[in-house]
């Protein structure tokens, strides 16, 4: 069964009960608080458990010579009814043992009985109870639904009680309290739905009978009730009522209604003269009744206070959820197939919605023919010229409900003309599958002969609006057109320029296009390599990003260098003892994991430039393995004189280069699949394998990995990749 069955009959079922809920709700917390000020009054008895029958019965009689009955009620009160000597009735509360008065019983207060009438039938007497145990029975129901959400959202029954990643206050709390108030509101319903059951006889509670054989009663031995075999076996507390002999004839007996059976006594030998076990129905009907109302503890009935409690709040914040679902929802301007740009969904809750509106919207007020939908409409677009797919991922690594077809219908579907495409992740890194769904479309858009992709794949970390911009602003420059994303979905930055001096740079000739430059902080800043630095040549809005290499204290870039690239030439003008301001920005997805002993890093051309800092700084007791790709030896010189020192530091245990113009003119994946066992070592060891450079490297190693994982590890490459073990960071 689908997690969308679930969904939509939990809230199927919360519409449509909403109302009575709301009241049975409401009226259930007031009534909690009854049992909690009946347990309040003084009228209870210390060590009351372990008083018998033997030491009490037999002195109250003594001293209320007249008493008919005697009862114990949920809060183990005595309450004893008689005749005294000039013929008044009495009716009191008593200490069983000292057998002192200690207060007359008083009706239900008019308000508790109003709420309870209420609660109940609604004043409409036996409809009004059909409803009310109608809602009792679909409470149980959302309860059973809502656990089976929070099983799937949790990754598993045995993550039910781990760390929840916090969304929206709605959403985050309605999970929360729901694992909390789970049994109790469980408890609720399904008493609730047991009463009414055993109210309409649909559950049979039949009364107890018991026939005493009068012909056959014994008038000896006499016997003191204090020394009766069952009245000094027989607990105070396992009672519910005692009737006590009218006379002293022999006919005449004890009555006693216990917990779990009656007993007919006789008050002369003390024989039992009949029992009867409660059937099964009795019993549970009794246990419903204490479980439902609080009767027996007042710690219950403040925890059933708080459930019912609850319920309100899952009332409140269900339909504040499925309203942002649905306000989250776009109608198109234009159809699918005349528009140019498609933008796809996967969301289980609806909140990336958001963040797909805001580009749909930035592209339509650029006058581009634009259309957003669900993953789960993929069609063909005879128009398209871009895709942009913006997916979460939900509990084990799954696709969102609204996207759990699309694996079969980019098959069904190929596109007639070339594509670009673009890929958006967004999950929580508190969960280990992070984004597993959006590697694993990168992965299968890779693989179609229409598809090219324009940028990385690109991943967002807790819906970070900085993060999601940082794609955004990438993407808007492949594209041509400027992005300026509403400040309250994306936040502005806050870390502020910083002044860097150019310490050297490389020359370059008619065989080599790459230099190398080194920028040295004016002040102290915090960075690593990986992160990415980012320069604005014209001084304006326009940004250029480019990864970081770590060489002792400075930054270490290597651009390739564009005739008119607007980064490239700006860098490359830049001379020794320049200064020049540029913004560090963290790239926490591509920094080497501090617990990786086993690494691979793969690269080709300029992508090598984090990798050198990263190769500076490996401890000499980690093995890093170095595969990289050049056009030829010129190319690979740039950076030889590193790459020998990391070898003869024990930095690095190898480096392998493909020369793809010169020799043997291989690239870079035919080393790895050379070398496909060492893959299998590091990831089946927790190693991690990074990757850095161009995406069409990219997409043929990730293919090449695919293969090796699935081979070798039985699992594919997005199962390494949503667990930090395969990094990237293309362009």
């Amino acid at each position: 069964m689908t997690i969308s069955i679930w969904r939509y009959s939990h809230l199927a079922l919360a519409i449509s009960s909403f109302l009575l809920l709301t009241l049975a709700s409401v009226t259930g917390i007031i009534l909690a608080f009854e049992p909690i000020s009946e347990k309040l009054k003084p009228y209870g008895t210390d060590n009351f458990e372990q008083i018998t029958l033997a030491e009490s019965i037999p002195p109250i009689r003594k001293q209320y010579p007249g008493i008919s009955e005697l009862t114990v009620d949920a809060n183990q009160f005595v309450k004893i009814k008689g005749i005294d000597k000039s013929g008044t009735e009495y009716h009191a509360f008593i200490n069983p043992i000292s057998r002192k008065i200690l207060g007359e019983p008083s009706n239900q207060s008019a308000f508790f009985e109003w709420v309870t009438a209420l609660h109940r039938s609604l004043f409409i007497h036996e409809a009004g109870r059909f409803f009310i145990g109608l809602t009792a029975f679909l409470l149980m129901l959302i309860t059973v639904s809502g656990t089976i959400l929070i099983v799937q959202r949790q990754r598993g029954l045995k993550h039910f009680f781990t760390k929840i990643v916090r969304d929206n206050f709605a959403q985050y709390y309605h999970v929360v309290l729901g694992r909390f108030s789970l049994i109790p509101i469980f408890i609720i319903a399904l008493t609730g739905t047991y009463l009414s059951l055993a109210r309409f006889e649909i559950i049979e509670t039949p009364i107890t009978q018991l026939e005493v054989d009068f012909d056959n009663i014994k008038e000896e031995p006499e016997i003191s009730a204090a020394d009766f075999d069952f009245f000094t076996t027989t607990k105070l507390s396992e009672v519910q009522s005692i009737e006590f002999p009218f006379s002293e004839f022999p006919e005449d007996y004890y009555k006693l209604k216990l917990k779990d059976r009656e007993v007919i006594l006789n008050q002369i030998t003390g024989e039992v003269l009949a029992e009867a076990k409660y059937p099964v129905t009795v019993l549970l009907t009794n246990l419903s009744v204490n479980l439902h109302t609080g009767k027996t503890s007042a710690i219950w009935a403040i925890l059933l206070a708080i459930a019912t409690g609850n319920i309100l709040f899952f009332i409140y914040s269900g339909f504040a959820i499925t309203i942002k679902r649905r306000a989250n929802r776009t109608k198109n301007k234009y159809k699918a197939s005349e528009s140019e740009y498609i933008i796809l969904v996967g969301s289980e809750n609806g909140s990336t919605f958001g963040f797909a509106n805001a580009i749909l919207n930035q592209l339509l007020e650029a006058g581009k023919r634009v259309h957003l939908t669900e993953l789960n409409n993929y069609t063909n677009y005879p128009k398209a010229t871009n895709i942009v797919v913006i997916s979460a991922t939900y509990g084990l690594g799954n696709p969102p409900t609204n996207a759990n077809q699309f694996s079969k219908l980019i098959e069904k579907h190929p596109q007639n003309q070339p594509i670009q495409y673009s890929v958006v992740g967004f999950g929580s890194h508190g969960y280990p599958d992070f984004c597993k769904f959006a590697f694993e479309i990168d992965n299968l858009l890779a693989r179609q002969t229409w598809a090219t992709p324009l940028v990385e794949i690109h991943t967002v970390n807790d819906k970070s609006p900085a993060e999601f911009n940082d794609w955004a602003q990438a993407w808007a420059q492949k594209i041509g057109l400027p992005l300026t994303l509403s400040s309250e979905l994306v936040g502005t930055r806050s870390e502020p320029t910083e002044t860097l001096t150019v310490i050297s740079k490389t020359a370059i000739n008619t065989e080599l296009d790459s230099f190398l430059i080194r920028l040295r902080p004016n002040g102290t800043i915090q960075f690593q390599s990986g992160d990415l630095l980012a320069i604005y040549p014209a001084n304006d809005h326009r940004e250029r990003l480019y990864s970081i290499g770590k060489i002792g204290k400075d930054i270490q870039l290597s651009v390739k260098l564009h005739p008119q690239g607007l980064g490239s030439s700006f860098l490359y003008q830049l001379e020794p003892g320049k200064t020049t301001e540029a913004k560090i920005i963290s790239n926490e997805h591509f920094h080497l994991p501090p617990l990786a002993s086993n690494v691979m890093l793969i690269s080709n051309g300029t992508g090598i430039a984090p990798f050198l800092g990263m190769i500076e700084a490996m401890p000499p007791e980690n093995t890093c393995h170095l595969y990289c790709g050049f056009r030829n030896n010129t190319s690979y010189n740039l950076y030889k004189e590193a790459i020998d020192q990391g070898l003869a530091q024990n930095k690095l245990k190898a480096a392998k280069v493909a020369l793809s113009r010169e020799g043997e003119k291989q690239y870079v994946k035919e080393l790895i699949e050379k070398d496909n066992a060492l893959v299998v070592d590091v990831l089946q060891n927790g190693g991690v394998i990074m990757l850095c450079g161009s995406l069409a490297m990219q997409n043929n190693v990730v293919e090449l990995l695919d293969t090796i994982c699935q081979t070798h590890l039985c699992n594919p490459v997005s199962f390494y990749q949503s667990h930090g073990q395969i990094l990237m960071d293309c362009y």
